[in-house]
């Protein structure tokens, strides 16, 4: 990436952009000094393109209003580029940056918002869960930043957990959740292929997976990946129940990350996973994370219930 950083792309960034820009006023100036000749007849010459036998294409120039237009379009960009950035590394007479501009609507977001995210960072998260303006403001805040991984109805994709049910890699606890978001996290799942043994044991541990949420297993596979699921024990636990405080998830539901079928947990064993969830603290703040936070928990809590508590 270097490369691409240094002095010499600046300086080719700004010559490619002027010479474009001068190229078209002189294309412009150059047609508009083109006299177009008449016949004997007073008749405009043409280009010789005739259609449906007395169609014919005259070699007009264009109109003097649109020429002009075309030169008021070069003006207005060489003002633009002497005002804001565009040549290179110069910041333009205004000093406007993309990154200036964000900030100044974030500080007058927080300047309006920012009140009203601070009385709910001081309440407790079932409470933020249970009101009704929290609740909309928590939707608008998934909706933008968790949407992409984990679906609109946050019911997630392949790879991304499924928020809506009680099932929790980490931990459901309204504060875990908050923890989860604010500092993100990651899960890995190593191969394992070399720990299990040969290409049969995999397949025999595979069908003992299965078999223990009671998924559709071949019975004796089962029964010889049972010995070599040991390996597997240290995180799953030995009752395959998982382990939260790994991110290890429980193999006796039937909710799977990646899927849960023959050919999937296979591949699982033998190449491994790696999912990531980043962190949202310095993105969002505390204050918006605290009432994401109690939106996500309330997707798998009955509202009734929240109110309650």
């Amino acid at each position: 990436m270097a490369d691409f950083t240094n002095g010499f792309w600046n300086i080719y960034i700004t010559v490619l952009t002027l010479l474009g820009i001068f190229g078209c006023g002189l294309l412009l100036w150059s047609q508009s000094r083109v006299k177009i000749s008449a016949d004997s007849q007073g008749m405009t010459e043409t280009t010789g393109h005739v259609w449906d036998g007395d169609l014919t294409e005259l070699n007009t120039p264009m109109p003097r209003w649109w020429m002009w237009l075309f030169y008021i379009t070069i003006v207005f960009a060489l003002g633009y580029l002497l005002l804001y950035p565009g040549l290179g590394s110069y910041a333009g007479k205004l000093g406007w940056k993309s990154s200036g501009a964000y900030q100044e609507e974030l500080k007058k977001a927080d300047a309006q918002y920012g009140p009203l995210f601070a009385k709910y960072l001081q309440q407790d998260l079932k409470l933020v869960a249970a009101d009704p303006q929290a609740h909309a403001i928590g939707e608008r805040l998934f909706l933008t930043y968790c949407a992409q991984c984990h679906g609109s109805d946050a019911r997630g994709n392949k790879g991304f957990p499924n928020l809506t049910d009680k099932d929790w890699l980490f931990g459901g606890d309204p504060k875990m959740i908050e923890t989860t978001i604010l500092y993100g996290r990651n899960g890995q799942m190593p191969s394992m292929a070399a720990a299990v043994g040969t290409d049969t044991d995999v397949e025999n541990v595979a069908q003992y997976v299965l078999s223990l949420s009671g998924s559709t297993s071949d019975p004796i596979k089962a029964v010889f990946g049972k010995t070599k699921f040991t390996v597997c024990a240290a995180c799953h636990g030995a009752d395959a129940h998982g382990n939260q405080l790994l991110g290890s998830p429980n193999l006796t539901d039937k909710i799977w990350l990646f899927g849960g079928s023959a050919a999937t947990i296979m591949e699982t064993i033998r190449k491994g996973r790696t999912s990531t969830m980043p962190t949202f603290k310095d993105f969002l703040g505390e204050a918006k994370v605290h009432v994401l936070a109690a939106y996500v928990w309330s997707l798998s809590n009955d509202s009734k219930v929240i109110a309650e508590k």
